[in-house]
């Protein structure tokens, strides 16, 4: 009898057997019992390639012992999250210290920099590459621009099939938590962006595995674990920044609703100190005694702003701080297509622009705005729709937790 040998550590059987039981399926209906000796081969033939093409690693980045990392020309596709605590240094002076640091793929502009939120690179950088190392704080919603970046990159990773150097993934805490909220696409969707809730509750390691078997891909992905480096247990997820329109602690809950505002012409006060907290535009009316939606444990404060950048720059607007009472966890994205009904209703001068039903991706919801469907029949839907994306995405996690709709 042929044995199986897995991995140690939790994450990594569970995932390899998976895998193994996906193999096994080529004979389908028979049990291990019933395999021949060379079936059984082909089985761990096949498992090896396979792991050899994926794998979870609980070990920190600088105790990996890959050829490619220590002798290969390496490629660091970062942000400033990618800062070491522990040693005062980024990731990429990882492999600078080691003398094969080949290239560093980051933000086109300073930290912070306002509507720069984007990681531009060209196939051609990527070749004679033999890894490509992934460093960023994802922040819980399918529409982030830098984890869209690193969907683009694997995408292109893939079109380089035999030639595309290995993908590592140093993984970090979801600072919207293990939450969910909305939909998986089921329209037309925004480019580099998996069929994933509005907000997923996975990590960007998690993400990545996820995506790896959509798109079919045949390069090597390695993904770091969160819990295998003391930048994770030493600071908040928030606490460096994850983009100039992240800036702190809220933003992550407030930005799978409220991202929706980028491709309306309400402003999320982007340019301000405070985006996604605060909604307005210079038509905005507001009034004493005002019937806005909100939820349990929201609060709506009539406020004006003024962006120092982007939509209505240096115009005042008037709007809503939307504020949340102390351990409310909130349903942004129900919220915000309430809000959007309001504002579509109530001001002519309203519109959507382009992207938005794509980036919205579901005709129900869109509906719902448009005030077809009532919102009960909205809010059932949203619930069917998260369980469904439960399930599915109980399959590509990779740490005991797990995710959860609010109730």
């Amino acid at each position: 009898m042929i044995k199986l040998y897995f991995c140690s550590g939790q994450h990594g059987v569970t995932g390899f057997r998976r895998r193994v039981t996906q193999i096994w399926k080529v004979w389908w209906g028979k049990s291990f019992a019933s395999l021949t000796n060379l079936q059984y081969v082909n089985i761990l033939s096949l498992a090896k390639l396979i792991w050899e093409m994926f794998s979870f690693r609980t070990t920190s980045l600088e105790e990996q012992l890959d050829k490619a990392l220590h002798e290969g020309r390496v490629g660091c596709f970062c942000t400033q999250n990618c800062w070491d605590t522990d040693r005062g240094r980024y990731m990429y002076d990882i492999f600078r210290e080691r003398g094969n640091l080949q290239t560093i793929f980051s933000p086109r502009d300073t930290e912070l920099t306002p509507l720069t939120n984007h990681i531009e690179f060209s196939p051609e950088e990527l070749v004679g590459l033999n890894a490509v190392v992934v460093e960023i704080q994802d922040v819980g919603a399918r529409y982030f621009n830098y984890t869209k970046d690193v969907f683009r990159l694997m995408d292109v990773l893939k079109s380089m099939k035999d030639e595309a150097p290995s993908l590592y993934v140093v993984d970090h805490i979801n600072p919207a938590g293990r939450v969910v909220e909305g939909t998986m696409p089921s329209a037309n969707v925004e480019m580099n962006v998996p069929k994933v809730a509005h907000r997923h509750g996975l990590t960007l390691g998690e993400l990545t595995n996820l995506y790896y078997h959509e798109i079919g891909a045949r390069f090597a992905l390695h993904v770091i674990s969160a819990l295998a480096t003391d930048s994770n247990k030493q600071l908040m997820p928030w606490t460096i920044a994850p983009a100039s329109d992240i800036p702190g602690l809220f933003t992550c809950d407030m930005y799978s609703g409220g991202g929706l505002w980028n491709n309306t012409n309400i402003s999320p006060a982007i340019g301000t100190a405070r985006p996604y907290e605060y909604i307005g535009a210079p038509f905005v009316k507001t009034a004493h005694g005002e019937q806005l939606p909100a939820a349990d444990g929201v609060l709506m404060r009539p406020c004006s702003f003024t962006p120092s950048c982007g939509r209505y720059e240096g115009k005042k607007c008037f709007g809503y701080q939307i504020m949340l009472e102390p351990g409310m966890e909130y349903h942004s994205l129900i919220h915000t297509l309430q809000l959007l009904r309001y504002f579509k209703e109530r001001y002519p001068e309203f519109r959507f622009e382009e992207g938005f039903e794509a980036k919205l991706s579901d005709q129900v919801l869109m509906d719902f705005i448009n005030g077809t469907v009532s919102l009960d029949e909205m809010r059932e839907h949203v619930k069917v729709e998260e369980q469904k994306w439960i399930r599915k995405a109980k399959k590509f996690t990779l740490y005991e937790d797990l995710p959860y709709r609010i109730k």
